[in-house]
């Protein structure tokens, strides 16, 4: 019981407001797991704990990353181009993805006890300071962050910023409407394939809820952009990339941007890269079956990386990895050649 005070008096445990009680019990509906969760127990992501039969955040303001980074590097291609935002991260992950790029921050547990608090308005400070347009939450997945994510952007909201998730998509209906009514209006989704995927691979989760929360978002009114990182031996068969396509297609329609990404082997995941004939070749079909916005991810100076009109063909932003170096489009966001409206979200930062 002594080391349960002690974390409530810690300044980054703060109650958490999604959640049901089960008798002694939580039921934690921040995300899809909705984790059973017992007194003075975590739940899988362990950044969630019940304290006498209420549900707590351990990681409120504890950062482990916040950086100005350009917006292109989440990918986000057709939301405030060549802009930049204040990147923030917490601990943990309610995915297990073996090849994970950023296991040092989604593998480790917080500590409430050697926590690093950071004011959300500090954040909002030093966003002013380095000249960026909004805030983004990225690195691990920031459904973590939720309860803070909540109270930051309704400062950044107030303060002009857009806001913005890199996620995996799973987080609850419930959760999606209140960060969208909190102000953020950009999620970038990554999926992981199908349903073999998500059972073998990052914890047995279900592979419909990332579409599910894509297609919801979008109906929001927030802009989305979807990332299908091609791991080899997980998700890059014909049938993979085939049901991806459809999938996308049929929830999110053909102006949705779509980025097909180059993995390269980390944390628990040794295979080569994901041979770039093969992003090549997913883009191709992607194109062909109608997604008007198709890009390759994780290829230096690509074609693939900048975008084109799908009428005319003209190219209307070069990318070199996440710098635009050139913008072709008008004012008003129209192919300067043949005048077709391209979707972007925000200004182009020139």
């Amino acid at each position: 019981m002594e080391g349960i005070v002690f974390m409530l008096r810690g300044i980054t445990i703060r109650n958490a407001p999604l959640y049901d009680s089960m008798g002694r019990d939580v039921v934690c509906k921040v995300c899809e797991r909705r984790c059973r969760i017992p007194p003075s127990k975590r739940g899988f992501c362990g950044t969630k704990i019940n304290i006498d039969g209420s549900l707590y955040t351990l990681v409120y303001g504890d950062l482990s990353a916040m950086e100005s980074r350009p917006i292109e590097i989440k990918p986000f291609y057709h939301y405030w181009p060549g802009s930049s935002a204040m990147t923030i991260s917490t601990w943990s992950c309610n995915f297990r993805c073996p090849w994970c790029q950023n296991w040092h921050l989604s593998r480790r547990l917080p500590d409430p006890s050697t926590a690093t608090y950071v004011a959300p308005e500090l954040v909002i400070e030093r966003a002013k300071r380095a000249g960026d347009r909004g805030i983004c939450v990225s690195f691990n997945e920031p459904t973590m962050l939720f309860e803070y994510s909540l109270d930051l952007f309704r400062l950044a909201k107030g303060e002009g910023m857009y806001c913005c998730f890199v996620s995996n998509g799973y987080m609850t209906e419930e959760a999606l409407k209140m960060l969208c009514s909190s102000g953020m209006d950009g999620l970038k989704i990554d999926i992981k394939g199908g349903e073999r995927a998500y059972k073998e691979f990052v914890g047995s989760a279900d592979w419909r809820v990332p579409w599910r929360n894509a297609r919801l978002a979008l109906t929001l009114g927030i802009h989305v952009e979807i990332v299908y990182l091609i791991v080899p031996g997980v998700n890059d068969s014909e049938e993979d990339i085939t049901l991806a396509v459809e999938m996308h297609l049929r929830e999110l329609g053909p102006d949705v941007p779509l980025h097909f990404t180059r993995y390269f082997p980390a944390h628990l995941y040794a295979e080569p890269p994901t041979p770039i004939e093969k992003l090549e070749y997913a883009r191709n079909m992607a194109m062909e079956a109608g997604i008007n916005f198709v890009y390759i991810g994780n290829v230096l100076g690509h074609e693939g990386e900048n975008t084109y009109c799908p009428d005319c063909g003209k190219l209307l932003i070069k990318r070199f990895g996440p710098r635009v170096v050139e913008f072709h489009l008008t004012e008003e966001k129209e192919c300067p050649r043949c005048g077709r409206h391209i979707p972007i979200r925000g200004e182009l930062m020139a």
